[in-house]
């Protein structure tokens, strides 16, 4: 499982970890009642701490996203994936929300904002 950790964007590992695995479950990349790996295994795949790896997986758990069948692992849950992208899209407008507020404090555009958010999508994709 790829996982980009980023150690200069000021989000904690552990919730770098959730929300990439909270993607890939809702992209369906990860499917109903797959085995995800464990969390030492994690860990070191991506070379950070057990604890960071085990807080990740704690927080998808209650989040409903993966569920932990004891001395089996952690596998993903079955979820509504309409509801999961729904508030995946209210954390969007959100972040938007907050970039507008600022573009208006500064007297930026609108179109310079487009412009921007145009540029950075195809640069990632």
């Amino acid at each position: 499982m790829e996982i980009i950790i980023s150690n200069s964007n000021g989000v904690p590992i552990y919730e770098q970890i959730k929300e990439q695995i909270k993607v890939k479950i809702i992209s369906k990349e990860l499917k109903p009642n797959e085995l995800l790996p464990s969390i030492r295994t994690l860990a070191k795949d991506l070379r950070c701490s057990v604890i960071t790896t085990k807080n990740a997986y704690e927080e998808l758990v209650k989040e409903g996203f993966i569920k932990n069948v004891p001395s089996k692992g952690f596998y993903v849950a079955k979820i509504n994936s309409e509801l999961a992208k729904e508030e995946q899209l209210t954390k969007l407008e959100n972040l938007i929300k907050q970039a507008m507020e600022l573009a208006k404090m500064n007297n930026i555009k609108k179109e310079v904002i487009m412009e921007i958010v145009n540029i950075l999508y195809e640069e990632e994709i």
